[in-house]
């Protein structure tokens, strides 16, 4: 009977870990959304109602991962006010001639920004279709939330990176019947 007892808690448990080891990254991605922790961005509903004097200096990078596509941003950089909403948009093309399914990840630069930089709108996560030789503009307004300036870690930011990396999507039929 014993045997039996320690053979179910060793299925049990090699079961649970099994289980923990699928559900580690999604969670992690969930925690990372939800804190910024790690450089995570986090989605805002709406802008605060507080803008200070102090600016910073926003830099956008772009870049593309096993597609046939240029993906740039329109500004390089983009000074705000802390605590005002700023907009910037991203080109991508399609260079070859067949449709490309692709998303984009990003993070930002210093990683203890990441919970003070959140986005209102994004292309991000979301699958996007672009037909051969198409340029599709997308739109990123965004924020560097008030409170970057009271937190004693980030407090002298000066400089944050937007860091996009466009990608195909696994989700999505690549190809000529794509789209």
């Amino acid at each position: 009977m014993n045997r039996n007892l320690i053979a179910i808690a060793c299925v049990v448990t090699v079961m649970a870990m099994t289980g923990a080891a699928f559900a580690a990254v999604p969670l992690y991605r969930m925690f990372c959304q939800v804190t910024g922790f790690d450089g995570t961005v986090r989605r805002a509903e709406k802008a605060p109602d507080v803008q200070l004097d102090q600016t910073v200096l926003i830099r956008f990078d772009t870049n593309v991962r096993d597609l046939p596509a240029t993906f740039r941003a329109e500004q390089v950089t983009q000074r705000v006010r802390i605590g005002e909403t700023g907009l910037a948009f991203f080109d991508v093309t399609n260079t070859s001639d067949k449709p490309v399914t692709a998303r984009a990840s990003y993070n930002v630069v210093p990683e203890y920004a990441g919970p003070y930089f959140q986005k209102l709108q994004c292309f991000c996560f979301t699958d996007q279709t672009l037909q051969p030789g198409q340029t599709v503009k997308f739109p990123v307004q965004y924020f560097v939330a008030p409170e970057i300036a009271t937190d004693r870690e980030s407090r002298g930011v000066r400089e944050i990176t937007l860091s996009y990396t466009f990608y195909p999507s696994k989700d999505a039929p690549q190809g000529p019947g794509a789209g």
